[in-house]
């Protein structure tokens, strides 16, 4: 099968994705988010599908693993959060008076070495980013879980050093 067979075939279970997310989510919003996102990760790993494996409930796994990375994710993300009862006129002063802009070159760069990387790397990199386990790595992409902990940590070495000229610097 190629990708625009593949992609076809994806498309047609957009539907059933739709009422499977609103198990998930309260907002139809969130529910399409989450289908947007199944579909672009189904397309991007197009390569690891078994053909004649379930493609509905490989979906249905992706869905399943993005909602759960996202809510881990959100939440990590909450507790870290400053209320705005915490944020006092001293705060303020140092946030308005940063310039993000520097930040910006900064993930070009992080981007440009990120898909640097061979697919053997960047696959099981990126999916341990998105929150996946190791043994979720191994199981998904068919390789022994030794293997995935040791391109993981490949790939870190590949960006640490191209992105070596960072390392020392401060806020």
């Amino acid at each position: 099968m190629n990708r625009f067979e593949f992609n076809n075939l994806v498309i047609q279970h957009a539907d059933s994705l739709k009422l499977y997310a609103r198990n998930f989510t309260k907002e139809q919003d969130d529910a399409n988010d989450l289908v947007q996102d199944t579909l672009l990760k189904a397309v991007t790993y197009f390569k690891n599908f078994r053909e004649g494996t379930n493609l509905k409930g490989w979906l249905y796994t992706i869905m399943k693993n993005t909602f759960i990375n996202n809510y881990r994710r959100i939440t990590k993300l909450n507790s870290f959060l400053t209320k705005e009862k915490e944020i006092s006129p001293s705060h303020l002063l140092v946030s308005a008076a940063y310039n993000g802009g520097e930040n910006k070159f900064v993930m070009e760069d992080i981007t440009s070495t990120l898909n640097s990387l061979a697919d053997e790397y960047y696959i099981p990199f990126t999916m341990y980013f998105e929150g996946y386990k190791y043994h979720e790595i191994s199981d998904h992409l068919d390789i022994p879980i030794g293997t995935v902990k040791t391109r993981i940590h490949m790939a870190r070495k590949a960006m640490k050093k191209r992105l070596s000229t960072y390392k020392h610097r401060s806020n």
